[in-house]
């Protein structure tokens, strides 16, 4: 039986490489590759490196241009569904023409496959459709939410309160839905009008060496945080960032 391992590979460093994930990568027969243009070479420049240092050799490496998203689509979670199901043409072509019998191919997943990303999703998809065998194992990687409060130094939750974990697109249309919440991804800052019960750990391409850290009282630090965001998605043409929003107030009795 073909096997996909989807691995996990962290938020950056090559260091969050967990010892499961090196194991996973020594194990695989092939790898695709997605690429996902010349402003984003960084991201699968990684993915090279931490193959060449960790796969058995021989090993093949397959690229395979990864489909662009509509993101002016009225219809957004129509349009992603759409892209995942042109991305799970990607993985059943690599299952079907790049794996022989018995042999493992892989995919390195950016931060954990579990949060916010499609691979799953596209690889289920696949599942479903019957065309190909295949059986698939997951290798949980460092998220960006973790590398996040480690590099700020606090802890992701306090006693006896949730935490939220939304989209900047979904906190402009409502709000902090919690005292604790998690952003990922926000390209219009849609913090910047909270108040000053409010503080924010914001951090963008964590773990690697671009990396931006800002941490403080909302009011305070909204503007910095736009201008770091602006002037560093242009000098690279891309940005991840993740930040914590976090009401200061006294703890529940």
């Amino acid at each position: 039986m073909k096997r996909i391992l989807i691995v996990g590979i962290g938020a950056g460093d090559p260091d969050h490489l967990t010892l499961q994930a090196v194991r996973a990568i020594g194990r695989a027969d092939a790898f695709l590759v997605l690429d996902k243009g010349e402003a984003k070479h960084d991201l699968v420049r990684l993915r090279r490196d931490m193959i060449r240092t960790h796969a058995r050799e021989p090993y093949r490496l397959v690229e395979a241009r990864d489909p662009d998203r509509d993101r002016a689509a009225p219809a957004y979670a129509a349009a992603v569904e759409e892209w995942r199901s042109r991305r799970a043409d990607l993985y059943e072509a690599f299952v079907r023409d790049e794996l022989g019998d018995d042999e493992t191919g892989a995919i390195l997943v950016w931060g954990d496959p579990g949060l916010y990303d499609s691979t799953l999703a596209g690889v289920e998809e696949v599942v479903e459709r019957g065309a190909v065998a295949f059986e698939y194992d997951v290798i949980a990687g460092i998220t960006s939410v973790s590398a996040l409060t480690a590099r700020h130094r606090v802890s992701l939750t306090r006693v006896a309160r949730p935490v939220h974990v939304t989209t900047g697109r979904r906190l402009a249309q409502e709000g902090p839905a919690a005292d604790d919440v998690v952003v990922m991804l926000d390209a219009h800052c849609a913090f910047a009008g909270l108040g000053e019960e409010f503080h924010i750990y914001w951090g963008a391409y964590l773990g690697t060496p671009d990396e931006i850290l800002v941490a403080g009282p909302v009011p305070e630090v909204a503007d910095r945080i736009r201008e770091l965001r602006a002037e560093a998605r242009d000098r690279k043409g891309w940005i991840m960032d993740t930040y914590l929003l976090r009401r200061v107030s006294p703890e529940p009795s």
